[in-house]
């Protein structure tokens, strides 16, 4: 009966686990067009969706699907600068808009009063 029970909670462990649909690796190369904004400074520090504190002068982003880790080329279509970020925490979550990014990021790819810009993102690793 023990061995029964031990198989039972194996399987239920088991069914509860997941596994990512694709992987970084897998995801290299896949490009994916909309706009971007920034975060406000009140989510300074403040636990990202990947568990890191958020930190406006690190080069982060948020995207709604890509797994935490991946490193995406992010492009301003107005101006071709481009600056690569790291993927560590859900959003944005408004229509038309694909990534949002810390504000030492965006402002590498243009001057943060502009708000909000046009952009192409690359994954790269």
């Amino acid at each position: 009966m023990k061995l029964f029970a031990l198989g039972v909670m194996t399987t239920i462990i088991m069914g509860c686990s997941s596994v990512p649909a694709q992987s970084p690796v897998e995801l290299i190369g896949h490009t994916q067009s909309g706009k971007a904004s920034f975060y406000a400074m009140k989510f300074q520090l403040r636990k990202t969706a990947s568990g890191e504190r958020f930190n406006q002068m690190a080069k982060t982003a948020a995207h709604r699907s890509l797994p935490f880790g991946t490193r995406v080329k992010v492009t301003n279509l107005s101006n071709d600068k481009s600056v690569i970020v790291k993927i560590n925490d859900r959003g944005p979550f408004i229509k038309g808009r694909i990534i949002d990014l810390s504000r030492s990021a965006f402002s590498v790819v243009a001057n943060p009063d502009v708000g909000i810009i046009p952009v192409s993102i690359e994954v790269v690793k």
